[in-house]
């Protein structure tokens, strides 16, 4: 007996491990619910990461916000998309996956919206940005999700080409909005409707090069442009995906799935913001905890918010997801997932930042042969037309990655590029020393760009293996909330990545943050091959 799909939104019958049901039909939706995913993902990714653009762009306006202030931006957003990340894991099986995925694209709409009118306003205090760059998490949380519900519609063989292909592809989210946010800053993209334009105090550029200081530029329409691919694709969201109720058998009406989704969500604001406050400067916060206790302290507090305001069915689901925090290689899974994911994402979000903060300024020493880093390079390569590339490559080579290791092992691939990574990073850092010593810093932005390019290419590669690995430990019940977990404590590299390598920066010591990368990836090495590689491991190269 292979009976189709029902046409509905909610499936009752899925079987994708049969080959003749899903040749039959499976194939056929779960390959439209993948398609229809991906470029709500990388909507997501665009809206979370937006702020590593916007924040040079800032810079070159002239608004009137340290280096330190503008890279806090980033973090915010980067802490804020991490943790809710934690909740969207457990979304698709307490709400289904189309009344999730429809649900978390629409609420896009307001950080896009809200974003772009306070760039408007270069007079209005820092915090009005920082809720900004906090709401943009959304698109963050929007992964866990997104992954957890499209590894329920393969069968296992072939789980780490569409987990690769949706992360993937997804991924060009971060190089879509630095292509398209540098070009839409250029033109009045809404008219009357999209406000006056700001000039430009500082020279910027886009992907074909510089822009010169004085030219106009719409810098809210990094926020605006994005309304005119959320609209319809939240409508395909609702009307082209399904909910499969073997996965998510207790859904309940359309409605109360909603509050679900929206409750858990709301409980994710409430410790990154407190958290945050804890953690910023003042006047926005007050400065009591350092970055490495804010982090654990969001994350348990998060999961027990979680766990005792879970209300109806949502409690009983909740508590038997939590279950997978029994199992180690949860545990082994999450530190390998940060040295991939965590690194893709934390250079994306504070690679165009360094770019200007360490090439864009001619660094001298002053009569006393101390360094000054204030002297603007007029040599000084643009953020805005070489940033994308190492994203584009790393979100390009995920499939890729996710395909090698089908055949090779995940295992085997991850343990590879934890080594490359490794040897890139203390590379990477000792050509940011030289050139933040140097009065022509510009004499090592090639050898600097083609490092980080290579660290992409590796995290990418191994984004793939490590969703393959997970998909072969794991049972189908436990795989989705495993792949969301990994995937909001590796989405910290979005806040830790901007705010060590900025300090690093600000101390004199741009290296520092690199080697201490590399260390942290060498212990992965070992980790891997404890657990998945040695002779004698409980499980050996999934």
């Amino acid at each position: 007996m292979n009976p189709k799909p029902t046409s509905g939104a909610d499936i009752t019958d899925w079987r994708p491990e049969d080959d003749a049901f899903w040749n039959a039909s499976g194939k056929r939706t779960a390959y439209r619910n993948l398609w229809i995913s991906v470029p709500a993902l990388l909507c997501g990714f665009a809206i979370w990461g937006m702020w590593g653009i916007i924040t040079v762009q800032m810079l070159n306006l002239g608004f009137p916000f340290s280096k330190d202030e503008l890279f806090s931006l980033t973090a915010i957003a980067g802490l804020a998309g991490a943790t809710m990340r934690i909740p969207a894991s457990f979304l698709v099986r307490l709400a289904g996956g189309r009344n999730t995925i429809f649900l978390t694209t629409a609420m896009l709409l307001a950080p896009a919206l809200g974003t772009g009118i306070a760039l408007q306003h270069p007079e209005w205090p820092l915090w009005v940005f920082q809720l900004m760059a906090l709401w943009s998490g959304v698109g963050g949380g929007n992964f866990a999700s997104s992954m957890a519900n499209i590894g329920t519609f393969f069968p296992k063989r072939l789980q780490g080409t569409a987990l690769g292909l949706n992360a993937g592809l997804g991924n060009f989210g971060v190089t879509t909005m630095q292509i398209v946010i540098p070009l839409v800053m250029t033109v009045s993209l809404f008219g009357g409707l999209g406000g006056e334009p700001m000039t430009l105090v500082k020279d910027s550029g886009w992907i074909l090069g510089k822009i010169a200081a004085g030219t106009p530029t719409w810098i809210q329409n990094a926020g605006f442009a994005w309304l005119l691919s959320l609209i319809p694709l939240s409508a395909l969201c609702f009307f082209g995906m399904n909910n499969l109720s073997s996965v998510s058998p207790n859904i309940g009406s359309t409605l109360a799935a909603f509050v679900k989704i929206i409750w858990l969500y709301t409980l994710s604001f409430l410790p990154a913001g407190i958290g945050l406050y804890l953690y910023l400067p003042k006047p926005t916060g007050l400065g009591l905890l350092s970055m490495w206790l804010v982090m654990p302290l969001i994350i348990v507090s998060t999961l027990l918010l979680m766990k005792f305001t879970a209300f109806g069915t949502m409690k009983d689901n909740i508590a038997k997801q939590f279950a997978i925090f029994g199992n180690k290689h949860t545990w082994s899974m999450t530190a390998l997932y940060i040295v991939t994911f965590g690194s893709f994402i934390g250079f994306s979000m504070a690679l165009p930042l360094s770019i200007t903060v360490i090439f864009g300024i001619s660094h001298l020493p002053d009569a006393a042969g101390v360094m000054q880093h204030t002297l603007k390079n007029p040599n000084a390569p643009s953020a805005l037309t070489y940033a994308w590339i190492g994203p584009f490559i790393g979100a390009a080579v995920r499939p890729v990655g996710g395909w090698i290791s089908d055949k090779l092992g995940g295992s085997i691939v991850t343990q590879v590029i934890s080594v490359v990574m490794a040897l890139a990073s203390v590379a990477v850092g000792y050509v940011m020393l030289q050139a933040y010593q140097s009065a022509t810093p510009e004499q090592y932005f090639l050898p600097f760009m083609l490092l980080f390019v290579l660290l992409f290419t590796a995290s990418g590669i191994g984004n793939g293996s490590t969703f393959r690995t997970i998909a072969m430990i794991f049972d189908r019940q436990q795989a989705g909330p495993v792949l969301g977990w990994t995937s909001a404590i590796a989405a910290y590299g979005a806040f830790v990545a901007p705010v060590v390598i900025g300090d690093q920066i600000k101390a004199g010591t741009p290296q520092i943050a690199m080697y201490g990368f590399a260390v942290f990836y060498a212990l992965c090495l070992v980790l891997n091959w404890w657990f998945y590689l040695r002779a004698g491991s409980e499980i050996k190269n999934p």
